[in-house]
Parts: C-alpha cells; structure tokens; sequence
C-alpha cells in the first residue's frame, strides 16, 4: 500500500516556510512514519524522475506557508492528487501576538504551532489511509 505523500513548502529564510517543513517532518517522522512519506519540494519543481513517480496518482497532502500555495500548484502540475491543503500562515491567525520565530529558527510559541499543525495533518493521514 502506498504511503500517502507529504509535500512541503521551500520557503527558504521565511518562518512559515520552515513552519511547514517541520510540521511535514513531525508527520513523517514522528506521528506517521508507517502511513505518510515526505517528497521535496525542489525535485518535483525540477522534474527529478524519481519525485514525480511518487506523486503521479497519488494522493498527497501539502503544507504551503503562504498564499502562493507553491506545493499544492507543483504536486497538481506534476500529476499528483492533492487531498488536503493546509498553510502555516492559517494557523497564525489563532494564534494573534505570538512570535513563531524567523526563517532559520522557532521559538516555543512557533513550536507549539508545527505541533498543532502536525496534528491536523497526522488526522488528515489517517483519515486518507482509511480510503485506500
């Protein structure tokens, strides 16, 4: 059975960006490592082979930073399914007056925020696993 396909953000030097990268890797590392796998980003942009036969098909759940939604608008024109669409910056909005931290570096507030991000996502997973 197929894992199902974590995509995040590259927003380099952006605290939601590196928001959305952590909250990707707590999923497949931590909550979800037998039923969610992360591809990069940058390999599918570029075309690498082996990226896209991970997401051609195949449902896969992204995690933007911004409006931009770079993940979700790669992984569709790569052939990918997007099933849920989640944005770092969304999960700011209950947190108002909160400093999450910088680009290159979270603060407890920020980590607090992956972890109620990850969540969502890891419920997500479970949730898709449970139609295949």
């Amino acid at each position: 059975m197929s894992k199902i396909k974590i995509i995040p953000c590259s927003g380099i030097g952006k605290v939601f960006g590196l928001m959305a990268r952590e909250a990707a890797l707590t999923v497949t590392d931590k909550l979800c490592p037998e039923e969610a796998e992360i591809v990069c980003l940058a390999h599918l942009v570029t075309g690498e082979d082996e990226a896209l036969a991970k997401v051609k098909g195949l449902s896969c759940v992204t995690v933007d930073g911004c409006s931009a939604l770079c993940a979700a608008k790669s992984v569709e024109a790569s052939g990918g399914i997007v099933r849920q669409q989640y944005r770092s910056v969304d999960a700011m909005r209950s947190h108002k007056g909160k400093n999450a931290g910088t680009g290159t570096a979270l603060t407890d507030d920020g980590w607090l925020i992956v972890d109620e991000i990850a969540a969502e996502i890891a419920e997500c997973v479970y949730e898709l696993r449970k139609e295949v």
